[in-house]
């Protein structure tokens, strides 16, 4: 069974939580299309486009625990989990092209990361996740 969990620094104001969701979000629906149910109908017959099949929690962590997440499950890619990250490169940045830039001249220790997607087996996420609380 697969799982996903955004995990998101708690530090941000609501726009950046909502933006880094949105991110992580668009970048998991393009890697992984299969977690996106078909379209369906409502009862007049209205088309609704399909949405996520599976549970998605927003969970919080400060900058500190997310790196360290990163690390850990950077480690577990391997072993089929899905790693995603928003940096403070992309939201510094004014185009894609900028943002590329910005990345390849930053060291992964000197990457700030405003939130992370993990997904994959069930088990690695809740390993990994299990002890994060809620976004609130």
């Amino acid at each position: 069974m697969t799982r996903c969990a955004f995990i998101i620094d708690r530090s941000l104001p609501q726009g950046l939580v909502a933006n880094t969701a949105a991110i992580l979000a668009m970048t998991l629906g393009m890697e992984r299309p299969d977690l996106v149910g078909p379209d369906v109908r409502d009862a007049d017959g209205n088309r609704h486009r399909g949405i996520t099949s599976v549970v998605m929690p927003i969970l919080a962590a400060d900058a500190e625990g997310l790196k360290a997440l990163r690390g850990r499950a950077a480690s577990q890619e391997p072993a089929g989990l899905g790693l995603i990250g928003v940096t403070d490169a992309a939201q510094q940045a004014k185009s894609y092209d900028a943002y590329a830039a910005r990345l390849a001249e930053t060291p992964q220790e000197g990457l700030r990361y405003l939130g992370l997607c993990v997904h994959g087996p069930a088990d690695l996420v809740r390993s990994l996740t299990g002890n994060l609380p809620l976004m609130k």
